[in-house]
């Protein structure tokens, strides 16, 4: 199997910009007792709706709390998620809510960690089996004429880049909040060994901005000629 990464495609000439946030998240952890950091990262589940959790407003604005804080807040939401989905300080739920501008191609990716499609190009892709596609319904707002409908696909984590692409000092996460301390390395190297699960797509466990799909889903994206991002190559090596 052969995998690739998701980026904008600058040279397809769209001028699309979506302003947004997801309308729930988790805080951030505040100096944790271990590794003394303090940081969110965050996985992102765009069809998981809070509003049977008590006490929403826990849920509403980004900031910091002591672990104890953010790890009882996890398991208020944790029965919510689909499996295979796991948290980390900063996870977001539910629609993106904000403003767009702009033309769009069929694909949107407005920064790494985001995955956006337009209806009509939703329904034929699913309509392919693709496995991994559920889309979301967003809050985006448009003041424009012949506005698009974006849905948000929710990526659900899976597979980590091998230990041949990380540097020799690269640390295991911290055993209390999972903060890794090794930045993304210029170029990736997937560990196929990790991916175990039958998805299309799917974003990595422990570099949650990062999202990767298929040749499958590349060459079904490419058949039906649909545009706005790029595919690019990512090398895979089974672990020892």
């Amino acid at each position: 199997m052969r995998y690739f990464t998701i980026d904008e495609d600058r040279a397809a000439g769209y001028t699309g910009f979506v302003d947004a946030a997801h309308k729930w998240k988790l805080p951030g952890v505040r100096n944790c007792p271990v590794c003394k950091s303090t940081w969110s990262a965050g996985f992102a589940y765009p069809c998981v709706d809070l509003t049977p959790v008590a006490a929403l407003a826990d849920f509403e604005n980004a900031r910091p709390e002591p672990i104890e804080e953010y790890e009882r807040l996890c398991e208020l939401v944790r029965p919510l998620l689909p499996p295979g989905a796991l948290l980390e300080p900063g996870t977001t739920f539910g629609p993106l809510i904000g403003n767009g501008q702009g033309r769009f191609g069929q694909l949107v990716a407005p920064y790494p960690w985001w995955l956006l499609v337009r209806r009509e190009a939703l329904e034929p892709l699913q309509a392919e089996d693709l496995r991994g596609l559920e889309g979301c319904h967003t809050q985006v707002r448009f003041r424009q004429r012949n506005a698009p409908e974006l849905l948000e696909l929710q990526i659900l984590p899976m597979g980590r880049l091998h230990r041949d692409c990380l540097p020799p000092d690269h640390q295991p996460p911290c055993s209390r909040c999972g903060r890794g301390s090794t930045p993304l390395p210029d170029d990736l190297l997937l560990d196929a060994t990790a991916v175990q699960r039958d998805l299309d797509l799917f974003r990595l466990e422990d570099f949650s901005g990062v999202i990767v799909c298929t040749e499958r889903f590349v060459d079904t994206c490419q058949r039906l000629g649909l545009d706005g991002v790029a595919f690019k190559p990512l090398p895979s090596k089974k672990s020892r």
